[in-house]
């Protein structure tokens, strides 16, 4: 790489001859599964297409090395507990340690690292704030000493919705002026599969030929025992619970096989499932709490998680009605045009320029 080096103010500063920002970005949450990795490795595929900047990744996972195709990884195979202890506790080390200088630095859900370049974080909820009795309390000091360092050293955080915005200046001090939202995409390039493949998709699985698809997790945030009393007259199937976790590449076949997704969480900070579900052409019926109007629009039916007679009516309206299956399914197309990885992309690129343009 081309790049000149100055002295400025008494330190050494690196100048990128080309022109292009330099990223350094977190993606060590790609050692696991869930909303948080799919945003990190689509949106580190977005962005590594710009021209005007240059990536490079941090990874770091004791049990599973990275095999993904992006480039300029710099892999580390030390236990996340480690880097905690490293960048929230000790802080003697700056991530250029391991990744070398950057103009700045985008940070993960789990460390805040300390770094001489611009700091950026996202946030995609704050269960382990807001409610701390659904996670482990090891989780929930973990990221309490993570946002005590946010507060106090970053220079924006991109909240995934506006729900999470308004949650973050409920718990924490950072500034409405630092806190820019910016929309998720789906899961993947998902669409409306032929029945062949389905058929063959649930003769594999054993799953019955009529379904209601719902997203289990861990402890009650996916309301999962309101869901099992409400479908009790229905063919049940919940992802991570009936099934194991699959790959995005029988992701779509899953939701496509499903009559209606049934989503009633008590809380999201995003709500990836309904996208996916407008993409593969699957009625939704989910939360009218949180973040879930956002990302649902007009496409979904809304019920009040609460409610158990709420959630059963709906879900028999909706199972019951085929023209009113064909009208959220027609909405659930339109508004998955809303949202992509390429917009989600283009908007951090500009959250870079700003932040940069402000130092």
């Amino acid at each position: 790489m081309l790049e000149q080096r100055i002295f400025y103010g008494g330190r050494v500063k690196i100048i990128n001859m080309r022109g292009k920002i330099r990223i350094g970005m977190d993606i060590s949450q790609l050692a696991h599964t869930g909303g948080v990795a799919t945003y990190t490795r689509n949106l580190a595929e977005q962005l590594q297409k710009l021209q005007d900047l240059e990536m490079i990744f941090f990874y770091s996972s004791l049990r599973k090395p990275y095999k993904g195709e992006l480039k300029n990884v710099k892999k580390y195979r030390l236990p996340p507990t480690l880097f905690e202890m490293l960048f929230n506790r000790w802080r003697n080390v700056g991530i250029e340690k391991f990744i070398g200088s950057v103009d700045i630095f985008h940070s993960s859900d789990w460390t805040q690292p300390p770094s001489k370049a611009k700091k950026i974080t996202t946030y995609h909820d704050v269960v382990p704030l807001k409610y701390p009795q659904w996670s482990h309390p090891k989780i929930v000091s973990v990221h309490k000493r993570r946002l005590w360092w946010v507060e106090r050293e970053i220079d924006c955080v991109i909240a995934v919705s506006e729900a999470t915005k308004k949650d973050l200046l409920e718990v924490s001090n950072i500034p409405e002026e630092k806190i820019v939202v910016i929309y998720e995409g789906p899961t993947g390039n998902f669409k409306p599969q032929p029945e062949e493949r389905l058929r063959n998709f649930k003769k594999k699985y054993g799953l019955p030929e009529k379904f209601i698809l719902s997203i289990g997790g861990i402890g009650e945030r996916r309301n999962l025992n309101r869901i099992k009393e409400a479908s009790r007259d229905y063919n049940l199937v919940i992802a991570g619970v009936t099934l194991p976790w699959l790959g995005t590449d029988e992701l779509e076949l899953f939701y496509g096989s499903a009559q209606v997704l049934l989503y009633p969480s008590l809380y999201e900070g995003f709500g990836l499932p309904i996208l996916d579900s407008f993409a593969c052409g699957v009625p939704v019926i989910t939360s009218s709490v949180s973040s879930m109007p956002e990302v649902g629009g007009d496409a979904a039916v809304y019920v009040d998680p609460l409610d158990i007679e709420d959630i059963k009516k709906k879900l028999k309206t909706v199972m019951g009605d085929k023209k009113m299956k064909e009208v959220l399914i027609k909405k659930g197309f339109e508004r998955i045009k809303c949202f992509s990885w390429e917009k989600t992309a283009e908007q951090t690129y500009l959250v870079y320029k700003k932040t940069l343009k402000n130092a």
